[in-house]
């Protein structure tokens, strides 16, 4: 295998060959540019073929060098670290894949990706809402506590886990609550899995841009009428990343 190869970022609709910059993956400073077959093209860079380039700042370059292609094309997002040995190599995967590529385009033309994390700001008072409504936490705290002063480990990782499975009881309403609108006004969304115990919603939209401004102003109306219980990270629009991820196999694996 040879030490240097092409870097895939995304399939698009160009017939041409166009340059996006000196901003490829690895801060080598290699053109990011087209490889075309008919008017399909891939977007590539020169790059080492090592596992090194699997790191964070290079998924954000990833992610922000798609990004940038979108600005002016509809983009099918390729998985991070997908790396072929040659042009002929990409070129042979455009040939193969011409129709399911364009087919896939077709689909997400004119659609983005909108995101939206939402955190719980106060979870001393998520917890205090546990412990009063929550029936069998509630039954269980005060029969422990009537027994002696302090728990053992046992009823401590007993109780734990009754606040847990009512931790994320709360979770799945309050993220219901908050998705009924948006759920609404969007072609597909997903819904992954929140990150530590403040978050309850880790979710991504996917819409027509011509829908962008409606979307933005239900999802501003929804901050505003929770600004007092949640905190918002709202970002797009975006690649698809939650709805096209392809997954390249070379060779006999294809």
């Amino acid at each position: 295998m040879p030490d240097e190869g092409k870097y895939l970022y995304c399939i698009i609709e160009e017939a041409s060959h166009r340059t996006f910059g000196p901003i490829g993956i690895g801060e080598r400073g290699d053109e990011v540019h087209t490889l075309c077959h008919h008017d399909l093209a891939c977007v590539i860079s020169s790059s080492p073929i090592t596992e090194g380039l699997v790191n964070r700042n290079n998924l954000m370059s990833h992610e922000t060098i798609i990004e940038k292609v979108m600005k002016d094309y509809t983009v099918l997002p390729i998985r991070f670290g997908t790396i072929a040995t040659s042009n002929d190599e990409v070129r042979s995967l455009l040939m193969k894949k011409f129709h399911e590529f364009k087919n896939l385009l077709r689909t997400m033309d004119n659609k983005v990706e909108m995101g939206l994390k939402a955190f719980w700001q106060d979870m001393g008072l998520i917890f205090k809402e546990i412990a009063d409504s929550d029936i069998e936490v509630k039954q269980l705290k005060k029969k422990l506590q009537k027994k002696h002063k302090y728990l053992s480990l046992d009823e401590r990782v007993v109780l734990g886990e009754k606040v847990k499975n009512a931790l994320k009881k709360k979770k799945e309403a309050e993220a219901e609550e908050l998705i009924q609108s948006l759920k609404l006004n969007c072609i597909d969304y997903r819904l992954n899995e929140p990150v530590g115990d403040d978050m309850l919603i880790n979710s991504a939209f996917l819409i027509s841009r011509m829908k962008e401004q409606e979307f933005d102003d239900i999802a501003y109306n929804l901050m505003e009428s929770y600004k007092n219980r949640l905190k918002f990270k709202y970002i797009g629009p975006s690649p698809p990343f939650n709805f096209v991820n392809l997954v390249i196999k070379w060779g006999s694996e294809a």
